[in-house]
């Protein structure tokens, strides 16, 4: 009994000293002025200035063909918008990325054709790894882990989101990158969250691995890598593309 009460006693005195501790506390003790945010202000359609512009609709010199990056990119420019050449293959952003936040706009074909995976289908692959999808939405049934804005063969998007009355969406994409020690082994798993045309719709997902078309998610030790967009053989459009590193 009288080491119980010395315990109590004890008890009561710290939490006495603590609280006599709080109660002499300032506001200014726990503020601080150093170091500053940066300052960031947004121009012309909505670009924040620290940002590199992918793609304004002018050319595509910020990318390179995947299948060989010492050539162009060879897709099809019309006004402002870039549109898949079926058969050109993939095309990679020239700068590779770590962690960074991504915007970008697209529409699915003008004609409708194909149906599930075979309609308006593309795909924007973070270090060219890890696929967030574009397909076609607009009644078009597929596996909902492969539906538009799906992290492909993953997770499905936590709501359907469709296009906007001219028929384009948004991407807004933060990535989040894997990170693996010097000897590759994984110590963190990379995430994403993605609002599609201003909607949620992946809430800091974690990425399990590389997003495979048959079998399951593989790790794979890597450092930055670049943004791809996929020719996956549709007249997919893209516009209004920039990147923010994290």
């Amino acid at each position: 009994m009288k080491s119980s009460g010395l315990s109590l006693l004890l008890i009561f005195f710290f939490c006495n000293v603590f609280a006599q501790e709080y109660t002499n506390l300032k506001p200014e003790d726990t503020e601080y002025y150093s170091p500053k945010p940066l300052e960031v202000r947004v121009v012309g359609n909505n670009i924040p200035d620290d940002a590199l512009v992918l793609f304004k609709g002018e050319d595509l010199n910020e990318w390179v063909s995947q299948k060989d990056e010492n050539k162009a990119a060879d897709w099809n420019i019309e006004g402002n918008t870039v549109i898949v050449k079926p058969g050109s293959g993939d095309i990679k952003t020239k700068k590779e990325f770590g962690s960074f936040q991504l915007h970008l706009e697209w529409k699915s074909p003008e004609t409708i054709k194909g149906e599930g995976q075979g309609r308006g289908n593309s795909g924007v692959l973070l270090h060219g790894l890890y696929e967030i999808q574009v397909l076609d939405n607009n009644d078009n049934p597929t596996y909902v882990n492969g539906q538009a804005g799906s992290l492909y063969k993953q997770r499905p998007p936590l709501v359907d989101v469709k296009a906007d009355e001219k028929g384009w969406h948004s991407y807004d994409i933060i990535y989040n990158a894997p990170y693996y020690n010097k000897d590759g082994q994984l110590i963190r798993k990379g995430s994403v969250t993605v609002l599609h045309n201003g909607v949620l719709i992946q809430n800091n997902t974690q990425i399990e691995g590389t997003t495979e078309y048959i079998g399951l998610p593989k790790l794979k030790p890597h450092g930055k890598g670049p943004v791809i967009l996929q020719d996956h053989g549709d007249l997919v459009q893209f516009r209004n593309i920039w990147i923010r590193e994290l």
